[in-house]
């Protein structure tokens, strides 16, 4: 999440529009507008008005929110070594197989769609009479060969994509509390069973 989009979420969480804030601040509308789609000027005084009227600390607004290590450790494997069945069951074998003593649970995710997409979709959804979103639709599609897991290792989580062909691997850098977390531009979400 970007500070913009951090301090746009503040904002609707005290219940205030962009008027009010900026009335409360003494600012004009259009700078609230400017800092919520990252066109404004960050300046340090402000930052601390902001946090304080939107009743969150500065650390939160300038933590760096990706919760996975840049770091990637991808390996090659065969797929036809963890015998026969859904690809899912072979997967599932395969990070029992690298992860024997860990926790596994199995990620769900979800393509969080940008402005624009949402538009498209709607659109085509009322033109096509569409039950579904269409580029959700088409984002999930492309990423649906992909299985996902969170490994518990210890005192670390790793965030773990496997394709057909390999594994990657990330340490999460924030441990994950919730069911329901972000990386990137997806939402991932926590299966209560473990991969046995």
């Amino acid at each position: 999440m970007t500070l913009g989009e951090k301090i746009k979420e503040a904002r609707k969480q005290t219940r205030l529009s962009q008027e009010q804030l900026a009335e409360k601040m003494c600012f004009s509308r259009s700078a609230v507008a400017k800092w919520e789609t990252d066109k404004g000027i960050r300046d340090i005084d402000n930052l601390k008005l902001i946090a304080k009227t939107l009743d969150v600390s500065v650390d939160y607004l300038l933590d760096d929110e990706d919760t996975a290590d840049m770091m990637v450790v991808r390996e090659a494997y065969d797929i036809s070594k963890y015998g026969k069945g859904r690809k899912k069951k072979l997967k599932d074998r395969l990070m029992r197989e690298k992860f024997p003593h860990d926790e596994i649970f199995t990620l769900l995710p979800k393509y969080k769609e940008e402005k624009r997409e949402k538009i498209i979709d709607y659109f085509l959804g009322f033109v096509l009479d569409a039950p579904f979103g269409l580029p959700q639709f088409i984002h999930e599609c492309k990423n649906c060969v992909n299985e996902y897991y969170l490994v518990e290792k210890d005192d670390d989580q790793l965030f773990v994509k496997v394709t057909d062909d390999f594994i990657e691997t990330r340490r999460l850098k924030k441990r994950i509390t919730k069911d329901k977390f972000d990386i990137g531009e997806w939402t991932y979400i926590k299966c209560k069973y473990t991969v046995k």
